[in-house]
């Protein structure tokens, strides 16, 4: 009997783990106006790993503070003015020079 109890209970609490779901998101496909528009801690956390992923596309191997809120100064500006263009295309704009 105390084998089926911890069964069902086992059991009963395995669908609410299961039910978490996974997002996936084309972060290419992202335009400023979307990016604008997410809260600060959505904002920060997208800035932060696109920084990354782009910094690392191009070879930089250092971490800089003040250049990455520079950066992200610079594209947040940007996509004012840019809203219906993706973020990647003002990444690329600005580095390709």
């Amino acid at each position: 009997m105390k084998k089926l109890v911890f069964c069902l209970t086992l059991a009963a609490a395995m669908p609410p783990a299961v039910a978490h779901a996974q997002v996936s998101i084309d972060m290419s496909r992202v335009t400023c106006a979307q990016y604008l528009a997410m809260s600060p801690a959505q904002s920060a956390d997208f800035s932060a790993w696109m920084s990354g992923w782009f910094n690392q596309k191009n070879g930089y191997v250092f971490v800089d503070l003040n250049a990455y809120a520079r950066n992200v100064a610079n594209v947040k500006s940007w996509c004012a003015s840019n809203p219906a263009q993706t973020v990647m295309a003002g990444l690329q704009r600005s580095t390709a020079q």
